[in-house]
């Protein structure tokens, strides 16, 4: 009786440990839509120029922002007004402004789509305008969309007796749903008999897989990998079809190869990330801090009352060179990014020193990854 139940609690073991394996390779699988993009399906990016009213005196000065004058004078001669165009008009309500927008792919004319709203003069605060009729062009020159309504800007401001404060940015806002779409992009769903698939990233592994699911799933010989990038797909010629038939392959599932070891260094911030790849070799950091401080003390020389001289001032300065030792510390080779992390974190240097630190180690041939500064 306790041989069988010996039995069973090891098949209940390696069963526990199988499912366990299962469902982690499950979690780590993503699905084709995430790793892959359909070639010719993107956002179109639209632009605009226009004016902002309504401001409660924070507008562009206008002796200063010429154009908003001169686009101010052009807008009401649209409406039927007209002034001299050597006008001078002291506006405080008026703000220049340019707007953008990002037009999906497949939009349709009446739909509705969010715009940002940004100054481009001297305005202090865009909170409470609304924004004029605004034509959105494309890269081509034409109008796509038109653009207006009240402007949201998630921040507030007050100035009083010389002081001011500020929260978050007032010179940027949004109108959700702000643009209708006026013009339709033609987007081509695939060419011919086939339909491209562009991977995120260059990764020969990653194609290779995707192309071995969509093969498993959807019949030998329906993708092919072009390159490291792009696949290949037959897709049904009658649109309806294909649709169906594209919605199934971004919904299959691919565990995709281990990413690159790479290093991202900021070091206008200070900024250090990097991925769960990177790896360190056994090696020795010794890092000492440089300070150099500089006092200047102003000094009054002051004659005496009979010696016929003048009130002079020297300047004393007083410079000390400061250098923390350097301890020479031994790091041990990490192979996940917890080790990584402990290791580096156990030097007890800043970002800017983490830096040189990764540099160096990187020429010594002990960062297993790729350094790159942006």
């Amino acid at each position: 009786m306790t041989t069988q139940t010996g039995k069973i609690l090891r098949l209940l073991a390696i069963f526990a440990c199988t499912a366990a394996s299962l469902f982690s390779g499950t979690a780590q699988a993503d699905r084709i839509k995430d790793l892959a993009s359909v070639q010719g399906v993107r956002n179109n990016q639209l632009v605009g120029y226009g004016l902002v009213v309504g401001l409660d005196g924070t507008g562009d000065q206008t002796t200063q922002t010429p154009f908003t004058t001169q686009s101010i004078i052009n807008m009401l001669a649209q409406l039927g007004t007209t002034l001299p165009t050597t006008q001078s008009l002291q506006l405080k309500n008026v703000a220049a402004v340019m707007v953008t927008a990002s037009l999906p792919a497949f939009a349709r004319m009446g739909q509705q789509i969010d715009v940002t709203v940004s100054s481009m003069g001297n305005a202090k605060s865009l909170r409470g305008g609304t924004l004029l009729m605004t034509p959105l062009k494309g890269g081509d020159g034409q109008a796509y969309a038109v653009a207006q309504g009240n402007i949201l800007v998630a921040g507030a401001g007050a100035s009083a007796a010389g002081s001011k404060v500020t929260v978050n940015h007032l010179l940027a806002g949004r109108i959700a749903g702000g643009a209708t779409v006026e013009r339709e992009v033609p987007t081509a769903l695939g060419q011919g008999a086939f339909v491209n698939y562009q991977m995120s990233n260059s990764d020969f592994g990653t194609t290779q897989r995707v192309v071995e699911v969509i093969n498993r799933e959807m019949g030998p010989g329906t993708a092919q990998a072009v390159d490291g990038r792009q696949i290949r797909v037959r897709a049904p010629e009658e649109a309806d079809s294909r649709v169906a038939f594209m919605g199934r392959i971004e919904n299959l599932e691919v565990r995709p190869m281990q990413t690159a070891a790479k290093v991202i260094v900021n070091p206008r911030t200070g900024s250090v990330v990097m991925n769960q790849t990177v790896m360190i070799e056994s090696c020795a950091v010794a890092h000492g801090n440089l300070s150099v401080v500089i006092n200047n003390d102003q000094q009054v020389s002051q004659p005496n009352a009979l010696a016929g001289g003048q009130t002079a001032t020297t300047n004393q300065a007083d410079i000390q060179i400061k250098q923390e030792p350097g301890v020479l510390m031994n790091v041990k080779a990490s192979v996940n990014l917890s080790d990584v992390v402990k290791a580096l974190n156990a030097l007890g240097a800043n970002p800017q020193d983490l830096l040189a630190i990764l540099q160096a180690m990187k020429a010594a041939g002990a960062l297993r990854a790729e350094l790159e500064v942006i």
